[in-house]
């Protein structure tokens, strides 16, 4: 993450928040949402701009030099993004690390209402699709705790990451 100097530095967090991908909660409103919905969906279809869109806020930990080394990630096909378009236009999205088996969520964007927590949950539905095990997402918060977050301690990550990692599969 790049501090407010734009520096960048590496966080281990001693508690991770995970989404397990066996119990993924999808609250019965945006279930209902997503079934009358008119937005649609892509995968991999345009990451670098929806990196961009996470970094448009007022405070943000994306700097151009992260934007760099996301571009590099994509090139070398581990960095991922679901995209949500209402009507040809983006509405939202998020974008993650992908290996082995284990999905690193890295930030999201709504242009549109709902439309990051429907990237979500396409994105578990491709994640259980393509057997993956673990769907970090680093820090709890208010957006994401309806979707029944759990809080690890870091040697119980550690050991469900090493599991994951072990994993053959490709996001697409």
């Amino acid at each position: 993450m790049a501090d407010e100097s734009g520096v960048i530095n590496w966080y281990q967090p001693k508690i991770r928040t995970i989404l397990p991908l066996d119990s993924f909660n999808i609250p019965r409103s945006l279930r209902k949402f997503l079934k009358t919905s008119e937005f649609s969906f892509r995968f991999d279809y345009d990451p670098i701009t929806i990196i961009k869109k996470c970094a448009d806020r007022k405070e943000t930990w994306i700097n151009d030099q992260l934007i760099s080394a996301y571009q590099k990630l994509h090139n070398l096909g581990f960095l991922h993004s679901v995209e949500t378009y209402l009507h040809g236009e983006l509405a939202g999205g998020l974008y993650g690390i992908a290996v082995g088996g284990a999905f690193f969520g890295e930030s999201m964007f709504s242009a549109k209402s709902q439309a990051s927590k429907c990237a979500l949950v396409k994105l578990v539905e491709r994640l259980n699709e393509k057997n993956f095990q673990l769907l970090d997402v680093q820090f709890s918060n208010p957006h994401l705790e309806m979707f029944g977050l759990k809080s690890l301690n870091l040697d119980e990550f550690l050991d469900i990451l090493g599991n994951a990692l072990r994993i053959k599969t490709e996001f697409t």
